[in-house]
């Protein structure tokens, strides 16, 4: 590897050309989704990066239009009529944004219902919106999908619990598998009789029964749904977690079986204070926590994960050619960001090129983190100098990222500090420092000084950078400049240099080529 800049022509190596600019995928870049589910409805607009979701816009209306239904076999009337007012501010929304026709669909509630297709009628008359309901294996699948948009080689039990159903699905080699629908859902659970006793037996029973269905399903256990979410949310204040992200957040059974104890000692308003959950929500959340329990307990999970990507992220998945849905999430979404916002769009390429001698080791999920932050490195060029190295950390480690680790978060984060500063003392890093061990610390210095050197070699495209070369046995980094880049080797290039030479504990030799 000689680090000079590649032709447009050639091949993009391990991470394949970006597919953004493809029209197939530009196609996709802004799609609107309604979700008409028992507790909520919800919009959702996707824009940007076609692999990976960027919220353009999200509303949700709290609606419990599946409150009451196991008594009465209809849907609930004021969650009806908010639906409908919702629905009906939704359709003028993406009237405004230009993205009709909206694709809607209706879950639990609407199809159980027996006033379920009079409101479907009502709704298509007042709105023009279609709302196509589906079946509880189709809810699984779309909510599989979901996830799969996030975690594109994952593997486990998808769990989507909503007001009134609870789906499950198996996912393994990127495809959706065995998938069940049950009615435990919250709402619905409200209405057994015999009180905590009695939801025991019947969530006993029915988990027994979907294990029998879905055979043992030992791996990851992931959770979407709003209740999952809030009871995550309060495992974060429980343990005092830093970092904010429900999507990727891991817990264990033990903390799971911990948390709802938490939960049941504590005041409920408090919590919902504290964690910044609606009311609404937190209504359901005890329910849902005796379900997740049983749920635990039955399956016997290897670990959790929670998705904030579900049925809607599904429904957006449905709609990708599978050469899209192949792609790395995470890279693709970045390659959106420099093509945007960088200075020099496509300069990230020739930076991962020049640098990656120091990485010759690395394992492919450390490149995939090298290649993100190689294109990130100059998105934040707009912040205030005195901040940039801040605004980049806070940007990557709570931005809608896919395919990330909580830890990879930080890691990135830490990368992109060092982009702009030559040492992490007194920044946000501190808060966070315990999620990733000495040697991710050290990887994300090295990667950041780096970065922060190789910016000072811009040229144009067609014009040879030079190239690093890394003797770690000999701690020897030599660089070698081209006639076009050795002007650019200044006083600050050199004691950028030096500063990377440092953290590498190396003794440097600086050449150009003839």
């Amino acid at each position: 590897m000689d680090g000079t800049a590649e032709p447009a022509n050639d091949d993009w190596g391990p991470f394949g050309r970006p597919l953004f600019d493809d029209a197939s995928a530009r196609a996709l870049s802004r799609v609107g989704v309604v979700d008409v589910g028992s507790n909520s409805v919800r919009l959702v607009v996707f824009d940007g990066a076609a692999r990976s979701p960027a919220y353009f816009y999200n509303e949700k209306i709290m609606c419990a239009l599946g409150a009451g239904l196991s008594d009465t076999g209809r849907l609930n009337p004021e969650g009806r009529v908010r639906a409908l007012a919702a629905l009906q501010r939704f359709q003028r929304l993406a009237e405004g944004m230009g993205i009709t026709p909206l694709t809607a669909v209706a879950t639990a509630a609407v199809r159980e219902a027996e006033d379920g297709p009079d409101f479907r009628e009502e709704v298509l008359l007042k709105t023009g919106l279609k709302l196509w309901v589906i079946d509880g294996e189709e809810e699984a699948r779309l909510s599989a999908q979901g996830v799969l948009l996030g975690w594109p080689g994952a593997y486990g039990l998808v769990c989507d619990i909503g007001g009134s159903s609870m789906e499950l699905a198996e996912i393994s080699d990127g495809r959706v598998g065995k998938r069940v629908s049950s009615n435990l859902g919250p709402l619905k659970l409200r209405d057994i009789k015999g009180g905590k006793k009695g939801r025991k037996a019947h969530i006993t029973d029915t988990l027994k029964q979907l294990h029998e269905k879905l055979g043992p399903q030992s791996n990851r256990l992931f959770l979407v749904g709003g209740s999952w979410r809030a009871i995550a949310r309060i495992d974060m204040e429980r343990q005092n977690y830093p970092l904010h992200v429900l999507h990727e957040y891991r817990m264990s059974r033990r903390a799971v079986n911990e948390t709802l104890d938490y939960i049941a000692r504590h005041d409920l308003d408090e919590l919902r204070s504290r964690c910044g959950i609606s009311s609404a929500r937190m209504s359901l959340v005890p329910i849902a926590g005796e379900v997740l329990k049983q749920l635990v307990r039955e399956f016997k999970p290897r670990d959790i994960a929670i998705s904030s990507y579900g049925i809607r992220e599904g429904m957006l998945y449905e709609q990708m050619p599978q050469r899209l849905r192949d792609r790395d999430p995470l890279i693709e979404a970045c390659r959106f960001a420099e093509a945007k916002d960088a200075r020099i769009p496509g300069f990230g390429r020739v930076l991962f090129n020049f640098i990656i001698p120091l990485f010759k080791s690395a394992r492919p999920e450390r490149l995939r983190l090298i290649k993100a932050a190689c294109l990130l490195h100059d998105v934040s060029w707009r912040a205030h100098p005195d901040y940039r190295a801040e605004v980049c950390f806070d940007s990557v480690t709570r931005s809608n990222l896919g395919g990330l680790k909580h830890s990879e978060r930080v890691f990135l984060g830490l990368a992109l500090l060092f982009r702009y500063r030559s040492k992490h003392d007194g920044s946000w890093f501190e808060d966070f420092e315990g999620m990733i061990d000495d040697t991710a610390k050290r990887d994300a210095e090295v990667l950041g000084k780096a970065m922060r050197f190789g910016a000072m070699l811009w040229l144009q495209a067609d014009q040879p950078m030079g190239e690093m070369r890394w003797f770690p046995k000999k701690r020897q980094l030599d660089l070698v400049l081209t006639p076009q880049s050795a002007p650019l080797f200044g006083e600050v290039a050199e004691a950028r240099f030096q500063s990377l030479a440092a953290s590498l504990e190396a003794e440097t030799d600086v050449k150009v080529r003839k």
